[in-house]
């Protein structure tokens, strides 16, 4: 390859973090040729987690990158706000167990269980049913095999392992991931800041090899083109009526602190929309501005709908703002949105 090539790949990965895409990239023979060698599978497991899905959500969208998240059922069913935020993202959804049992150590109707379950709660929570599972650790056998593909599931593990598990630091993931061939997959974890942090060089470094971040084929386990190609592989699609919410910390006293959510439409208008905010620990929201609030039974989850006109025109935007309560725990809030 060329060394112009690659710079100008870097340069098209630099421009889409930077919101630039049509300067860069006009169409799908543009979108071939970043990608000419190929496509590799970014895979996160173990989510979605309150404390880092949505900073992973907000890193890979930064990046121009769709992921695919191996999510346990568990966790889908406590954050069904994040399963949805990560779909609504443009990225992909896949069963990794409901409770991240070893596998091979169950009866096939355990195994049968723990996948069923699994796929009910990512169905119910995304509108989406998987079509990929990866068995925790890695551990299978025929039997699990058998029960995977009894329920449409097929099995996928990895090429290269990032060690993001085992304390790897963000410069060693991102070396981990320069070893990425085409149609190969790495494991990595939703629940590292250092997994975070290295998306936008891991990123980058494909780009300049002329690969790009694909979907997992349910056919082959391998990575390919999203959906067949077409459309700029590396950019989550635009979804019709979509919405996004950000969480900015405004003010902070001794014992509270203010928060304000931007609400903002995606490439279509919306005429409603209703977000959620779940806080942490012992947290207690006591005031709300600018929106209706409601709460669920435990009081750690608030939903805010509009308090009059939700519409928003394409890329317009909206806040409100809470006071919360610390009471010890000063971790931010995990918000999202959608249209209702």
């Amino acid at each position: 390859m060329p060394r112009p090539r690659s710079t100008a790949l870097a340069a098209a990965v630099l421009a889409v973090a930077a919101g630039t895409l049509t300067a860069v990239a006009t169409g799908p023979a543009t979108a071939a040729a970043a990608c000419e060698n190929g496509y590799v599978a970014l895979t996160y497991d173990d989510g979605p987690n309150p404390s880092t899905t949505q900073a992973l959500l907000t890193a890979l969208r930064n990046a121009g990158a769709r992921a695919t998240f191996f999510n346990t059922g568990q966790r889908v069913q406590q954050n069904p706000g994040l399963a949805q935020a990560q779909v609504t993202a443009g990225h992909w959804v896949a069963n990794h167990s409901w409770s991240h049992p070893h596998m091979t150590q169950l009866s096939a109707a355990q195994m049968q269980q723990e996948l069923s379950s699994t796929q009910s709660a990512i169905q119910q929570a995304t509108g989406v049913t998987p079509r990929l599972f990866r068995p925790p650790y890695g551990e299978t056998n025929a039997t699990l095999q058998s029960v995977a593909s009894q329920l449409g599931l097929r099995e996928v593990i990895w090429t290269v392992d990032s060690q993001d598990w085992n304390g790897a630091s963000t410069a060693q993931i991102v070396s981990a991931a320069n070893s990425l061939q085409s149609g190969g997959v790495i494991l990595m974890h939703d629940a590292y800041q250092n997994t975070i942090n290295a998306v936008p060089q891991i990123v980058s470094n494909l780009a300049a090899r002329g690969l790009c971040p694909g979907m997992i084929s349910p056919s082959t386990g391998r990575a390919v083109a999203p959906d067949g190609g077409g459309s700029n592989p590396t950019t989550p699609p635009p979804v019709p009526g979509a919405c996004t919410a950000t969480y900015a910390e405004t003010q902070r006293w001794g014992d509270r602190f203010n928060g304000q959510v931007t609400i903002r439409a995606g490439n279509s208008a919306i005429t409603s929309w209703t977000s959620t905010v779940t806080l942490s620990g012992g947290q207690r929201i006591n005031t709300t501005w600018n929106g209706t609030p409601s709460w669920d039974g435990t009081g750690t989850v608030l939903t805010m709908r509009p308090n009059g006109n939700g519409n928003l025109a394409p890329g317009a935007s909206t806040t409100f703002g809470f006071t919360v309560m610390a009471n010890g725990t000063w971790s931010a809030p995990t918000v999202t949105c959608r249209v209702s």
